[in-house]
């Protein structure tokens, strides 16, 4: 029996620098049909809705974007704000040159582009408002995680997002038996599972947050299905801070 009672330090086979990009490229195909089987990109598009509902423009940063697929989901829930809006831009950053190759095999969108940095050295061309990040922070180490909060309350004028998974025996045997009746990717097959092993619970986040030394108003949210994600929204903060 595995345990759960701490994050797993296993490496992801996808983090292995010896992957085609066909099978990279196939690996984000079948993620993309997960996450939309299991409602992944909805907390970030529910904590987006009140920003888009505010006629201003807006720098949308995604760490670790990967093939692309949450800023895709972006413009499909607000293609006059995004595909209509030219002021508006959204920009994923990626680390694996394979990401940005795999995002270009997909429509354009004139407002979305796509770079190849380490996201704590990427200089975006304005003022970041928003940072998001999907499946990102359990590919790190507790302490590149504190970087990575600290980096993103620096960055990011308005707000920033986690959208990551809850370390939990439930999801971590459904996937693992998903993934092995149902993939013939060697990288989910192996991957999903472990991904769920390296996430999180309410209290690693609570821990984080504190060593990250963050104040105001960071919020920690449970997801069906399992999903854990942290926020800031900075003018709440702003707002706070003046009364």
């Amino acid at each position: 029996m595995r345990d759960f009672s701490q994050r797993s330090d296993e490496t992801e086979l996808m983090d292995e620098e010896n992957i085609s990009f066909e099978e990279f490229h196939d690996c984000l195909i079948g993620l993309e049909r997960i996450n939309q089987l299991t409602l992944a990109y909805r907390p970030t598009l529910q904590w987006l809705s009140p920003w888009f509902k505010r006629n201003e423009p807006l720098y949308i940063l995604d760490a670790a974007t990967g093939g692309g697929d949450m800023l895709r989901q972006i413009a499909r829930r607000w293609p006059a704000r995004v595909i209509g809006e030219k002021h508006n831009q959204l920009v994923g950053v990626d680390l694996n040159p394979w990401a940005k190759k795999s995002a270009a095999s997909w429509p354009t969108v004139s407002a979305i582009s796509y770079e190849t940095a380490n996201i704590f050295s990427f200089e975006p061309e304005r003022p970041v408002d928003l940072i998001i990040s999907s499946l990102f922070t359990h590919h790190l180490t507790n302490m590149q995680i504190v970087e990575f909060l600290r980096w993103m309350d620096r960055r990011a004028r308005k707000g920033w997002f986690i959208n990551d998974l809850h370390r939990h025996p439930l999801p971590y045997y459904f996937i693992k038996t998903a993934t092995a009746l149902f993939s013939r990717n060697r990288l989910i097959r192996n991957d999903a599972a472990v991904s769920v092993a390296r996430a999180f619970t309410r209290t690693d986040w609570q821990h984080l947050i504190h060593e990250a030394g963050i104040a105001g108003q960071v919020r920690i949210q449970w997801y069906f299905p399992f999903r854990l994600c942290v926020s800031c929204d900075k003018t709440i903060r702003k707002t706070t801070a003046a009364t």
